[in-house]
């Protein structure tokens, strides 16, 4: 081999070291920018949902405090016609029997061991007094309707009861008015679902003051007329 023929191959080798030398660098660049592409926008991301988290809490804390301002604004005004029983001297005691109760539905009495399911329960059918008057011991609002009730109201209660702990509801013949909302020793007469006074009696009488036994379970009870 000649010496320029020598210098030529050299020469090509040379520059090919050159060309591999400078795309390992290239593609070095491009991968240290991915990669920081990459951290940049997961930072980014991660900073996004934790700021939506943070206001995402905000708001829930927010409407929280506007919720619970709101309940004791309704729990602190009156109830227009709202008839009143002395808490106290309504007996509890657990009996096997009826009971004649001195209103319909009763608010309070003598009563059965077993207590209706209150949490937010919604019976298609009448209850035994015995058993619902226990669940109103545990501080739950009782929802009754007679067949004069307009459709639309029933299924609009029923929706607030079934998103309320300690309450419960059921048709009952023979009560006085269409529908009716009863506590321990607390009852009133409404004149529909989007009556005032059925919000300010769910803020005044679900767990309300007048409850002979606060916190007591709504769950565990009766899940169906017996």
């Amino acid at each position: 081999m000649s010496f320029d023929r020598r210098s030529r191959t050299e020469q090509t080798r040379n520059d090919d070291r050159a060309r591999d030398r400078r795309t390992r660098v290239i593609a070095i660049s491009l991968s240290a920018v991915v990669v920081a592409g990459l951290v940049g926008f997961g930072s980014y991301m991660l900073l996004e949902k934790s700021e939506a988290k943070e206001k995402r809490e905000e708001g829930v804390a927010q409407d929280a405090k506007q919720t619970e301002k709101d309940l004791k604004e309704l729990a602190a005004e009156p109830v227009k016609d709202e008839k009143t029983w002395d808490a106290k001297k309504l007996t509890r005691n657990h009996v096997a029997g009826d009971v004649a109760y001195p209103m319909k539905p009763p608010v309070g009495g003598d009563h059965n061991q077993a207590w209706m399911n209150c949490d937010g329960d919604v019976y298609e059918k009448a209850l035994p007094d015995v058993n619902a008057v226990h669940s109103l011991e545990h501080g739950s609002v009782w929802v009754t309707y007679n067949d004069k009730a307009p459709e639309a109201d029933v299924k609009k209660l029923a929706e607030r009861v079934g998103a309320t702990p300690y309450s419960l509801m059921s048709p009952y013949e023979g009560q006085a008015g269409a529908i009716m909302l009863s506590a321990w020793g607390k009852q009133v007469t409404v004149d529909g679902a989007d009556d005032r006074r059925v919000d300010q009696f769910f803020a005044k009488y679900v767990q309300g003051p007048q409850t002979p036994e606060p916190g007591a379970p709504c769950t565990g009870g009766l899940a169906a007329p017996q």
